[in-house]
């Protein structure tokens, strides 16, 4: 699997943890201390009680397409080279929805609640991002 020419997201003091956790290779979301929540992307408070006490958690990896997209176009000029690539809404087994690319799976291969993977692409020396593939039978647990 490779990606060609990616787009480079900012990493910022909020999702650091999350970048740190990818170059680790493990999937890290917020989690609430006081309630349990699993959220995604970061915030300051608890999106189900607003608690401030919320911390960074490895979380398994796992999940379902919840929908997708198939990209002819290439919005950002790094991607053109890609065309087309798939982009879909993962629910993570925890509960948060994560936007990703779909990788080693093409379009109409794709189907509502396919149970997904993550696996990890390192793009640059420091930058390593998530990104989801199909999860076979016998890779279940």
């Amino acid at each position: 699997m490779s990606v060609v020419a990616p787009v480079v997201p900012e990493v910022t003091a909020s999702n650091r943890p999350f970048f740190e956790g990818a170059r680790e290779g493990e999937l890290r979301v917020q989690r609430c201390s006081a309630c349990g929540h699993h959220h995604f992307p970061p915030t300051s408070r608890c999106a189900a009680c607003l608690s401030v006490k919320v911390e960074w958690t490895a979380v398994s990896g796992r999940g379902s397409l919840w929908s997708w997209v198939v990209m002819h176009r290439a919005y950002f000029t790094a991607l053109k080279g890609s065309l087309p690539y798939e982009v879909g809404f993962v629910r993570l087994d925890e509960g948060p929805m994560m936007m990703t690319r779909l990788v080693e799976i093409r379009g109409r291969d794709l189907a509502c609640d396919m149970p997904v993977e993550v696996v990890f692409e390192r793009v640059t020396a420091d930058l390593t991002l998530p990104m989801f593939r199909p999860l076979t039978i016998g890779d279940a647990p």
